[in-house]
């Protein structure tokens, strides 16, 4: 293992022992029933042997000595099992705990990352890493709670108890157990890389399937199948290549150490019975070494499990915590103010903005927007009228120029207070899983049912909302998906309109809905839009002729401006836009 990686691996560790601290009496604990455990697990050898040392021959067995020492290793095994049963009871709790705690701050982070990292990042890896990844660090980190502590104590106890019986086999078994060591250490090396590799392939698998669920309409469309199924088994084949190889070299460990312990259980078998046979030993002590023997081994066989387990937890956690370390959305400037109210006065000065620094897009922007103007953008794909809107949310910032609001620029107030005083309306709907009640109010969670469906029918979602065999408590799939693609878009509409900020943004809002629906839904804009600021962004020319201000884009430039008449009577380039319709 290079030493980046080892680096990587032993800050990867320092920070899962910073979790596992907050839970520093449970660990303790743990430890406590650990030791007990182990301790007693190592004193029944010794009854053992005592046993074995009364049974002299036939008709010569001391059969009080020997009840006694039974009494004894029940009560021994009693006492085991419990603290056993206590000490797992412990690590699940820590385990956990910890989980739960680093699945909380990956989620937390999730919604903290700024756009740009969601845009350019596949939607189901990342989705990996909080779930998949964070569950196989669960499994691995329990496994090394579980048996790490118990093994180390085991063979640190039977070296102890080996060498009180006898010092010279307890150096035979010292002598052999390096070569243990060394073959569980080398395999573990090979492994992590291998581990690596399976979940970042797990990633794009996920990535995938969540593509293919979203999309399935449209592949099944096209008739797409095959090509997708060649997608799937050229990842999956390397998945499963990067399994078969971390399994197969991981699956070595146990047998190799299992050989060598098998050398030190033959070592202490011969060597004892030589010794036995000259009287050095009893044979019931020798009994107990043989226990001893084959107690201080399987520790061996069950940590380099453990280690093989731990790379590949190490590398799913080294994954998470790449998503907790990345740089989360600006925060809010030191100063920065609360936004109350506002009265919708907008300017745009000089603004420049790219998403790829080396592809200009939006180049020395100005626009000023007064209180209560309806402004529409129109122009080609990709000219930047989507990009506009970002800005004025703020989920992105302007790379050189301003954008102000009511004369604060929205650098410097706080995010929340700023979107808190525009409604958006996106051609993209989006619903969550719950009821129409839950997604109408989801920006007002206290509004009463009276105010919903006053709300429902301004924006004419009311009619059918009480076709739905529940009404408004129909509970809808994830995204809608037991919504006409119109439907969810009414209920989007709905949603802005049940509280209506001072600013409005509508993202080619009525994109989904049959003509006649449009027509009325037009109205109730146009009434929502009265004293409000609003910005529209159009594809269909004919819903914006009764804007105030018409910005034609072209290349992240402003082409033309003024309202429908004027730019028609210039004949430029909305006129060629509008008449090619």
């Amino acid at each position: 293992m290079s030493n980046t990686k080892k680096t990587n691996n032993k800050a990867t560790i320092k920070r899962i022992l910073k979790y596992i601290r907050k839970y520093i009496v449970l660990v303790i604990m743990s430890l406590v029933c650990a030791a007990v455990s182990v301790v007693l697990t190592l004193y029944a050898p010794i009854l053992i042997g005592r046993g074995v040392d009364k049974i002299v021959g036939p008709s010569n067995v001391d059969f009080a000595g020997l009840k006694e020492i039974l009494i004894k290793l029940c009560i021994v095994v009693a006492i085991t099992a419990v603290a056993q049963w206590i000490m797992n009871i412990l690590n699940n709790k820590v385990t956990y705990k910890v989980v739960n705690d680093i699945r909380t701050k990956a989620y937390k982070k999730l919604e903290r990352l700024p756009l740009s990292y969601i845009d350019s990042h596949k939607h189901g890896d990342i989705v990996s890493r909080i779930i998949s990844d964070v569950d196989q660090f669960s499994d691995g980190l329990l496994m090394g709670f579980t048996q790490l502590f118990t093994g180390v104590m085991t063979i640190i106890g039977t070296l102890c108890f080996m060498i009180s019986i006898n010092k010279l086999i307890a150096l035979i078994v010292v002598c052999i157990t390096p070569v243990s060591l060394f073959v569980a250490a080398f395999i573990a090396k090979k492994t992590y890389n291998m581990f690596m590799k399976q979940s970042r392939i797990k990633g794009e698998m996920t990535s995938l399937v969540n593509e293919m669920v979203e999309n399935q309409k449209v592949v099944t469309a096209f008739s797409m199948e095959d090509e997708v199924n060649e997608r799937f088994n050229e990842i999956n084949g390397r998945l499963n290549k990067a399994s078969l190889d971390a399994t197969f070299f991981s699956s070595t460990t146990n047998p190799c150490t299992r050989f060598v312990n098998s050398l030190v259980y033959t070592g202490v078998g011969i060597v004892g019975a030589i010794m036995a046979i000259k009287g050095l030993i009893s044979v019931g002590q020798l009994t107990s070494f043989l226990s001893y023997a084959n107690q201080y081994t399987k520790p061996f066989n069950e940590i380099s499990g453990v280690v093989t387990e731990l790379q590949n937890a190490l590398a799913s956690a080294a994954r998470v915590f790449e998503l907790i370390d990345e740089k989360t959305e600006l925060v809010n400037s030191e100063n920065a103010i609360e936004l109350g109210t506002v009265n919708g006065d907008v300017l745009l000065s000089n603004v420049d903005f790219s998403y790829n620094k080396d592809v200009e897009l939006i180049k020395n922007l100005n626009l000023d927007i007064k209180k209560g103007q309806r402004v529409a953008i129109v122009g080609p794909t990709g000219c930047g009228k989507s990009t506009v809107i970002n800005l004025l949310m703020r989920f992105y910032d302007v790379d050189a120029g301003s954008i102000s609001v009511d004369g604060h620029d929205i650098r410097e107030v706080t995010r929340r207070s700023l979107r808190r005083n525009y409604g958006m309306v996106l051609q993209e709907t989006w619903l969550k899983t719950g009821t129409i009640r839950d997604n109408i109010a989801y920006g007002r969670p206290e509004a009463t049912d009276e105010e919903v469906i006053a709300a429902a029918k301004q924006s004419h979602a009311h009619s059918f909302i009480k076709r739905l065999p529940d009404g408004y408590d129909t509970v809808i799939t994830e995204d809608g998906g037991n919504l006409s693609q119109g439907q969810k878009q009414l209920l989007c509409i709905t949603r802005v309109m049940l509280d209506l900020p001072p600013m409005l943004i509508l993202d080619e809002a009525t994109s989904s809905i049959d003509t006649r629906t449009e027509i009325r839904i037009q109205r109730a804009f146009t009434k929502m839009m009265q004293g409000r600021t609003s910005f529209v962004v159009a594809h269909r020319l004919s819903t914006i002729k009764e804007s105030d201000i018409i910005l034609v884009m072209k290349d992240g430039h402003i082409k033309e401006q003024g309202n429908h008449e004027e730019l028609l009577a210039r004949g430029g380039f909305y006129a060629t836009l509008y008449n090619s319709r």
